[in-house]
């Protein structure tokens, strides 16, 4: 017993799973596997209805936006917003359940995983669920004929790897939180504000200059930086940067969450 006390690692240190987190994951899957259509349309329908009333309706009675439609530029925006809203929601509602209300987790700790492999089965699990449903939206717009480069299918690591690094926000709110209510304060505060200044729904350039400057390091303009171009059949200006950007944030924050964790449930 002292030998696996001794074993266990810092509680700060950073989380070193192998691939044993797969279990997690491939649990994770088969439940959600009875409810998939109806959570893949549940998916559809806010960025379906974004598209058709703001693309179409309001679309209908703007200028061209950097030569194309603007239901074409909204279209990009409303991938990688609906990424986020996917991994957010996973990460959020979905774990807390299976960590504080079904006791999920501590049926999965008695067993010889240890919390690392269950926050990395959570965090890549929160990933492939947002990226169904980005690539969802992508099928959508492809059929509505606002994208025909192939570059488009560049859009798809982009849309995962933004996953990610919502997934990984969303694990250190989860850790945080005493319940469902303390969510609110996450959209409200963070989620809401970043997609109304991140270029989803117009040109971020358009805001007020020291708005902008802040927006330009959030998450979610990263991906839509990365997107858009793709979209339009444009290699993005950046990707480098872009992409180490949203690797960094899911990094560091995924570590947040991993300490965080440890301490609501291993002290």
């Amino acid at each position: 017993m002292g030998d696996a006390f001794n074993a266990r690692p810092s509680i700060y240190s950073f989380p070193r799973p192998g691939l044993r987190w797969l279990p997690v994951w491939r649990r994770n899957f088969l439940v959600w596997r009875k409810l998939a259509i109806p959570s893949v349309l549940g998916n559809l329908a806010d960025p379906l209805l974004y598209m058709l009333g703001l693309g179409y309706g309001l679309g209908g009675l703007l200028p061209q936006i950097s030569g194309s439609s603007y239901v074409s530029f909204l279209a990009a925006g409303t991938v990688v917003a609906s990424t986020m809203n996917a991994a957010t929601f996973e990460a959020l509602y979905s774990a807390f359940s299976r960590m504080h209300v079904q006791k999920t987790w501590d049926a999965i700790l008695n067993t010889p995983l240890s919390l690392d492999h269950v926050l990395t089965g959570e965090l890549v699990w929160a990933a492939s669920k947002s990226l169904l449903s980005g690539l969802a939206i992508l099928l959508v717009i492809a059929a509505l004929g606002l994208t025909s480069s192939l570059l488009a299918l560049w859009v798809i690591p982009v849309v995962f790897l933004t996953g990610l690094a919502f997934a990984a926000l969303g694990l250190i709110v989860c850790a945080l939180a005493p319940s469902y209510d303390f969510f609110m304060y996450y959209f409200t505060l963070f989620i809401t504000p970043m997609l109304l200044v991140s270029g989803v729904f117009f040109p971020a350039d358009r805001l007020p200059a020291a708005v902008h400057a802040i927006a330009s390091w959030l998450p979610l303009s990263h991906a839509v930086q990365l997107a858009r171009p793709l979209l339009q059949g444009e290699v993005p200006a950046n990707v480098i940067g872009h992409i180490a950007a949203l690797l960094t944030i899911a990094t560091i924050a995924f570590g947040i969450a991993t300490v965080l964790t440890r301490r609501r449930l291993l002290k």
